[in-house]
């Protein structure tokens, strides 16, 4: 490497944000650290500035061999309720200024006292600071896949990390192996200590659990490739067959429910590449609880880490209202939850549902399913 080429590399800071490199996985135990850390000794070797801010070798000795001829920041230690924790260092990270740092299991939830509640906040200050960013994560833990997720596992995943940072991830990697793989090193004792093995067979590693999980890590890997894609063509002006942009527009109530319909939407106006409008009316005279308007906050911002436009409408009529605003938008998608209305209520007052579909033209709609959780 010459003068000049060094120099360059070392001129991150003043090229503003870093760049993140995530190693993604179906389920744990994919290989992604030992990925990570095997594309680390490269960049090493290249002569570029890395560093090792945090990796979980979870007793895996052959990941753990990987750290030797790797720079490593020490891990600060914090006390929490009578044990002592070792946290990700942001602070020494930040002083150290390396050109890459690895930040193993983005998702990870930090021990309090630690500066930031979300080890991928860390992450972000980092990245913040020009410093570019080697991580690993499963694919469960993605916000937007969360619904997905719990209605093949079972399992409501509370660790989760916005789409925004894999969505604006300058990388994403696929670490995969087939489900007959990921089982025979588990039961070879590759994954977990032996005494978790059997309840770890019986509960997420089931075959089927994998065998949908590896197919939600590929169908986001292939979205990614498709946005590479997209972006490289427009930039060469390539048509791009499209005769309209899409929009989509997601009603919600104050319900918790609300939550899985923004997710949904989201994961619609991602794959279309459309606008994506969140909407409630507001009826006069119908005031919400307290419990109603911290549930509605709730929505709204769950909606804007989604990158969505929160809009408030008022009116007498939901249905009339959403009719006008899809039509203002030029809507090409409703995303909407089951009707709470009972039969009567609908035969009393009308479906909302049914008028919206009635005075809409060439508008799909999506009525998503409650959830068992819902009910």
């Amino acid at each position: 490497m010459t003068d000049e080429e060094r120099a360059e590399l070392n001129s991150h800071v003043a090229h503003g944000r870093g760049r993140l490199k995530i190693f993604l996985g179906a389920v744990p135990g994919v290989g992604k650290t030992y990925k990570m850390l095997s594309e680390a000794h490269r960049r090493v070797a290249r002569g570029e500035d890395l560093v090792v801010g945090l990796v979980e070798s979870h007793g895996r000795p052959a990941t753990a061999a990987l750290l030797d001829g790797l720079e490593q920041i020490s891990l600060k230690k914090i006390e929490y309720r009578g044990a002592v924790f070792s946290e990700l260092d942001t602070a020494a990270v930040i002083a150290r200024s390396p050109e890459w740092v690895i930040i193993d299991e983005m998702a990870h939830t930090n021990v309090p006292g630690t500066v930031h509640a979300k080890r991928w906040q860390s992450v972000e200050e980092v990245l913040d600071r020009g410093i570019n960013v080697l991580t690993t994560l499963n694919i469960q833990h993605v916000e937007g896949l969360n619904d997905a997720v719990f209605e093949i596992t079972g399992v409501r995943v509370r660790e989760t990390i916005p789409d925004s940072i894999v969505d604006n991830a300058y990388e994403v990697e696929l670490v995969d192996l087939t489900p007959d793989a990921v089982l025979n090193r588990l039961k070879r004792g590759d994954i977990y200590s032996d005494e978790k093995i059997p309840q770890a067979l019986q509960n997420f590693f089931r075959k089927g659990n994998i065998v949908a999980l590896r197919e939600l890590a590929l169908r986001r890997t292939a979205d990614e490739v498709d946005e590479q894609l997209h972006e490289y063509l427009g930039a060469r002006g390539v048509p791009q067959g499209k005769a309209a942009h899409d929009c989509v527009v997601v009603c919600v109530t104050p319900r918790q429910r609300s939550l899985r319909l923004v997710r949904r939407g989201y994961r619609l106006a991602r794959r279309l590449q459309a606008d994506f409008f969140c909407v409630y009316v507001r009826t006069p005279g119908a005031g919400l609880s307290a419990k109603e308007e911290a549930v509605l906050t709730q929505v709204w911002e769950h909606a804007r880490d989604f990158g969505g436009t929160v809009i408030q409408l008022e009116g007498d009529s939901v249905a009339e209202e959403i009719v006008k605003f899809v039509n203002q938008v030029g809507a090409t998608f409703i995303v909407m939850g089951q009707s709470a209305r009972s039969r009567l209520q609908e035969a009393l007052r009308g479906s909302t549902i049914n008028r919206i579909m009635r005075e809409t033209k060439d508008v799909d709609i999506l009525v998503v399913a409650d959830s068992p959780e819902d009910v």
